[in-house]
């Protein structure tokens, strides 16, 4: 059985090497470089897994999980300056994949009754890293884009595509907010922190995905779904395929159509059996 639990803190860092001139640092981090730091209000999801008690019917109780992750958090990160006063971040980058990778040695053997399986750290609404066993380190990026659509298979009648796709088939064409959430997978570089340099993704996604989908009939405007049915599952894949020879790394790709309907796509199969 698998548990999972929210906690919240807060903590402010920088990210900066002191032997790279300004523009290199402002090259690998934007902002993040500001000497004088800026901070996040984190979410940490914490996944146990053990056997169900048949006495009490848990695996471990939710109180005795808080306290163990409440009393490291307080300790170590919560309201804390990451870079200044902790000795972990003097030597490395408080990245959000350091972060994870910091937490996760430090409560892997905390816990009685239960074993840690996952975490996830959020640092905001558009970024977030994952550790489980093992030295890799997943991050995740979100995007957006804004698109129309109308869902028709040539392969069906008419009659066909109706019933299947009901509103959705409506000839002119319906849209959608989608949210793009691009993961790549891989060790934490010990220079930089980082699995790969946010710009440098957000760069190729912007190139590569957003401009030729935003704001743009993916039916009518596109050359890839001139002749694809663009359902979000196809459309996940689609943006795998664009993605997958400029991404180091590259995991998953997950598609929000709305907030009801999600896709994720691992190219091939590949991201699951790892």
């Amino acid at each position: 059985m698998y548990m999972s639990r929210k906690v919240t803190f807060s903590a402010a860092h920088f990210y900066r090497i002191d032997n790279w001139s300004e523009e290199e640092n402002q090259r690998a981090f934007g902002p993040c470089s500001n000497p004088n730091g800026h901070g996040h209000d984190y979410t940490l999801e914490v996944m146990v897994r053990g056997d169900i008690d048949e006495k009490t019917g848990i695996v471990v109780n939710i109180v005795d999980v808080d306290k163990v992750v409440q009393d490291f958090l307080h300790a170590e990160i919560d309201g804390k300056f990451l870079n200044h006063e902790h000795p972990y971040f003097h030597e490395n980058l408080p990245t959000t994949e350091n972060i994870v990778n910091f937490i996760w040695d430090s409560l892997q053997d905390k816990f009685s009754d239960c074993e840690l399986h996952h975490l996830r750290l959020h640092e905001n609404d558009f970024l977030y890293s994952e550790k489980e066993f093992g030295p890799m380190v997943q991050l995740t990026r979100k995007y957006h884009f804004s698109a129309a659509h109308r869902l028709h298979s040539d392969q069906l009648t008419d009659e066909e595509n109706v019933k299947l796709f009901g509103k959705c088939n409506n000839p002119h064409g319906h849209g959608h907010n989608y949210k793009l959430e691009v993961t790549v997978r891989g060790p934490i570089d010990p220079v930089t922190g980082m699995v790969i340099g946010l710009a440098e993704l957000d760069e190729t996604v912007s190139r590569i995905v957003l401009q030729q989908f935003d704001h743009k009939h993916l039916n009518l405007d596109t050359e890839q779904f001139k002749t694809l049915n663009p359902t979000s599952e196809v459309v996940a894949t689609v943006i795998w395929d664009m993605l997958c020879d400029h991404v180091p790394n590259l995991y998953k790709v997950g598609l929000w159509e709305t907030e009801k309907n999600y896709f994720e796509y691992y190219g091939d199969g590949q991201g699951v059996s790892k």
